[in-house]
């Protein structure tokens, strides 16, 4: 069977498509799904309940909390796909030479991935946002630079065995060359575990943004987020008269990280060489 009728019988794959789908859509279509400005103040209708005319009611800005969460869908998919492209592009080139050289490039490049992976990743955010300027563009950045460690210890494990596989040797017995070999021969087969750890980083990065956007280092106002939106209902008294403005954003980021999860963990049986044998 191919990955993709693999993907379809599996119900993990199914639920976790079903999310990516939907956030896609909600990212896209964001203008045709909501009828409200996400950034418009009305003073009149302040923690007004979900309605009609609100479907998940207002925030205590008098803002449609609907259109913010859709809105805010598309910060969600932009960290998770930028911040992992940044962190693959990262991982794989260094993981690669680290690898297939085993040389003072492998120690240079294995050294600063464990003082990387030593500080806690959400504290080491913080630090790195809080030095520069808190935007979108920073976020993005330092969430994908904080990712390539991992990233780079995962692709320079699956070179190291195969470099040595029969036919990278064969291939360098004919003359091939270093660039060659990895990009052609060593790069495709080390790529399934990539691809998993990448969909599984994603869920990783929406919940770091949402984090950090709570702490007001993320993306800040008057775009809307999900973790700000938490951040602005946080308010005891809120939270007992008007819980919707942040429980959405919170059943949203809870349902994107689940979505993604169940992807990433379905796609790690399906690749598995011993799921392919059964």
């Amino acid at each position: 069977m191919t990955l993709w009728t693999r993907l379809l019988h599996d119900t993990r794959a199914k639920i976790g498509i079903a999310v990516v789908l939907i956030m896609l859509i909600m990212a896209l279509a964001a203008p045709l799904l909501t009828r409200h400005d996400p950034n418009a103040i009305d003073l009149i209708h302040l923690l007004a309940p979900p309605s009609l005319t609100h479907w998940l009611g207002t925030d205590i800005q008098g803002r449609d909390v609907w259109a913010r969460l859709v809105y805010g869908a598309r910060v969600s998919l932009a960290v998770g796909l930028i911040s992992q492209t940044i962190a693959l592009s990262l991982g794989i080139a260094l993981g690669l030479i680290a690898g297939f050289y085993e040389t003072w490039v492998d120690e240079v490049v294995m050294r600063l991935a464990d003082v990387t992976l030593a500080f806690p990743t959400l504290l080491l955010l913080i630090a790195m946002v809080a030095a520069l300027q808190p935007s979108m563009g920073v976020v993005f950045v330092t969430i994908g630079i904080v990712g390539w460690a991992g990233m780079a210890r995962l692709v320079r494990g699956q070179v190291l065995v195969t470099r040595q596989l029969e036919y990278v040797q064969a291939a360098r017995a004919l003359g091939g060359g270093d660039l060659r070999i990895m990009l052609r021969h060593i790069l495709p087969n080390v790529i399934a575990p990539v691809i998993i750890a990448a969909t599984l980083g994603i869920a990783g990065a929406i919940m770091a943004e949402a984090a950090l956007s709570f702490l007001g280092l993320g993306v800040q106002p008057p775009t809307a987020s999900w973790g700000s939106m938490i951040a602005e209902g946080r308010d005891l008294d809120q939270l007992r008269h008007a819980p919707w403005t942040s429980l959405a954003p919170g059943l949203a980021i809870g349902a994107a990280v689940l979505g993604f999860n169940l992807l990433g963990d379905a796609l790690r049986d399906i690749l598995d060489p011993r799921y392919r044998e059964q």
